[in-house]
């Protein structure tokens, strides 16, 4: 059975980092393209990053802006997100996603398994 368990969220305050990680269980994650989404209350869930199989990462310039790193650590079948220089504006569920496709940050279609979610809150 395939799960995706995400971890590292939590309540800080505006300028500061947080690291965020999507541990994968039931399938080999070398194989598969991983993504970060994030939805606020009332809002479309939107693509941030995502990284494929190969190491090559795609990333929504708009969102990100360069202050979001994603990576992956296949051998503990693990993705992470680096979010650094936080605003109150990211105040988001923040979601990892699963895909054997190339991934996306626009096409959320294409992506197999979700994790449940771990809340990010941004104080300003």
């Amino acid at each position: 059975q395939v799960q995706l368990v995400e971890s590292g969220g939590g309540l800080v305050q505006a300028g500061a980092s947080l690291r965020l990680s999507c541990k994968g269980s039931g399938f080999t994650a070398s194989s598969f393209a991983m993504g970060w989404f994030r939805q606020a209350p009332g809002k479309e869930r939107e693509g941030l990053s995502c990284i494929n199989s190969n190491g090559g990462i795609i990333n929504n310039v708009e969102s990100v802006k360069g202050r979001f790193t994603i990576s992956r650590d296949n051998a503990k079948n693990t993705a992470y997100l680096q979010m650094d220089s936080l605003k109150p504006e990211d105040t988001a569920m923040y979601y990892c996603a699963a895909t054997l496709y190339y991934c996306s940050v626009y096409y959320k279609a294409r992506y197999d398994y979700w994790g449940q979610g771990t809340q990010v809150t941004v104080s300003s």
